[in-house]
């Protein structure tokens, strides 16, 4: 089941992007869809094919874009599945259109920001709901929040 998000977590969340923009204003623009992003993206999908090769235990599949990996150990990646580079890695649980739709948008993102990637999603947050990378990629897709909230 879906938590139902706390009160006021809309306004939080468009706060949380437009922080991000503004952290993204300093960022040179040479390194943002880019030649250098994306050597940081082919980095990070080898990275996350290496990774999910080693772990994953059920199929293996090319779908919507990105190389998804099911079955690997809860401890091998976070939440209900991580997205590195072209990568999604997740456990047992069902891949529905909607989660690779919101994984599809973080391979984008990946795309954009490169070997930036894995810090600017640190500095966002653990949070889904403050962090604005999980929110640009849809917090309904990504069940983080239930559809129609």
């Amino acid at each position: 089941m879906i938590p139902r998000p706390p009160a006021g977590w809309r306004v939080r969340a468009e706060r949380a992007v437009t922080r991000g923009e503004r952290l993204d204003a300093f960022i040179p623009t040479v390194l943002l869809d880019s030649p250098i992003s994306r050597v940081g993206y082919w980095w990070g999908t080898t990275v996350g094919f290496v990774w999910g090769g080693l772990w994953s235990r059920g199929r293996i599949e090319r779908r919507a874009g990105l190389w998804v990996f099911r079955g690997l150990p809860n401890w091998a990646f976070g939440r209900g599945g991580v997205c590195v580079g072209g990568c999604y890695l997740t456990g047992s649980a069902p891949v529905t259109d909607a989660v690779l739709a919101h994984e599809a948008v973080h391979a984008r993102q990946w795309r954009r920001y490169g070997f930036l990637m894995p810090l600017l999603y640190l500095v966002a947050g653990r949070d889904p709901l403050r962090n604005r990378f999980e929110i640009l990629a849809g917090l309904e897709d990504g069940n983080y929040v239930p559809r129609g909230s």
